[in-house]
């Protein structure tokens, strides 16, 4: 979900309080802060030697030991509206970091009216190759020899 459509649920419900609900259907503890609005930029080569870059909108949820808190979807849009400059384009996608264990991101995939509150379903990033014809096996070409991972020596395979 892009930042326009994210804000555009916010402003029409600003007053319902906000859920986030996992990939596994579990949800971010409903005490949740937004601590950070944030522009997330990567720059990276990959295995295959091309250089690549993505974007984000990365909003950081943190939990507390204030049971009793509880964000409703105004009160994360005039957040936003805050952003200012530091969200460069409102077409970044929105991702949300939250720490159970470990951090994780999950990008913001769907929403909907639940219980009377504001819940944004949060999907599943994965790893990838994005050099898949120069590192899977029979990909890589008429090479004599092709060691474990599918690629020829000297190829430039990952």
């Amino acid at each position: 979900m892009k930042i326009t459509e994210f804000q555009a649920h916010l402003k029409e419900h600003p007053e319902k309080p906000l859920l986030f609900i996992l990939p596994d259907g579990g949800l971010i503890p409903a005490h949740f802060h937004i601590t950070e609005v944030g522009h997330v930029k990567k720059n990276f080569i990959d295995c295959g030697g091309t250089r690549r870059s993505t974007e984000s909108c990365l909003l950081q949820t943190w939990t507390a030991d204030d049971t009793d808190h509880r964000l409703v979807a105004g009160k994360l849009s005039m957040i936003f509206g805050k952003a200012g400059d530091v969200l460069p384009d409102d077409q970044l996608p929105v991702e949300v970091e939250f720490e159970d264990f470990s951090v994780s991101q999950f990008p913001v995939t769907g929403v909907q009216v639940l219980d009377g509150s504001l819940a944004f379903q949060l999907g599943l990033k994965h790893t990838d190759c994005l050099a898949k014809e120069l590192c899977l096996p029979g990909v890589c070409g008429p090479a004599a020899t092709v060691n474990l991972l599918g690629c020829a020596p000297g190829s430039g395979c990952c």
